[in-house]
């Protein structure tokens, strides 16, 4: 039986350099093809120590973290995603950004990736924040490295009342595991009310 909780303070700490080797390991395959390393993961990863709104939901198969997904206001991250919400009549301070999903595949199927949304809306919503949203990457439909078979999670976000957000796309830069230095990706933001 795999275990869900919700961690904060000491115990989310304590749990980031797992959740940083498993963003390394999920975010491998498309449609992140994300080429990461731990050096890079334990600085994007500090802002979970820094915020005091912060939560890390994980998915523990006895002692071990096989899956993991992460939250923190919007605010927090104001540098990276304000381009993205100029204009949305949305004010940062609202929003609760539930970032990263990720869980090894053997553990898929199995209604976690509902505990962990269940979990992070839960926990937005004690924080008093009136939005939930988060961001995946855009992928052409041809891209070369697109599985066979390859069912994108739009039909499970809609189902959970997500919606994109016209217009409200930001921009990262990440090394792909076909690249050989890293480009600009283009993310879409996802939001429902809470």
């Amino acid at each position: 039986m795999i275990q869900v909780t919700p961690l904060t303070g000491a115990a989310l700490e304590a749990a980031l350099d797992d959740v940083a080797r498993l963003r390394i390991a999920v975010f491998r395959d498309f449609p992140y093809l994300y080429d990461g390393d731990m050096a890079y993961e334990r600085r994007y990863l500090e802002s979970y120590r820094t915020s005091p709104g912060a939560v890390v939901v994980g998915a523990f198969d006895g002692d071990r973290l096989v899956g993991a997904s992460t939250g923190t206001p919007l605010a927090d991250h104001a540098d990276d995603f304000a381009a993205a919400f100029a204009g949305t009549g949305l004010a940062l301070d609202q929003v609760f950004y539930c970032a990263e999903s990720v869980l090894l595949p053997a553990y898929r199927g199995q209604g976690l990736g509902h505990r962990f949304f269940d979990a992070r809306e839960d926990h937005a919503r004690r924080l008093g924040f009136g939005y939930s949203a988060f961001c995946a990457v855009i992928r052409p439909a041809d891209h070369p490295a697109r599985p066979e078979g390859y069912r994108p999670l739009d039909g499970f976000w809609t189902a959970r009342g997500y919606r994109t957000l016209p217009g409200a796309v930001a921009e990262f830069t990440w090394k792909d595991i076909t690249e050989a230095k890293a480009s600009p990706k283009r993310l879409q933001f996802w939001i429902r009310a809470l």
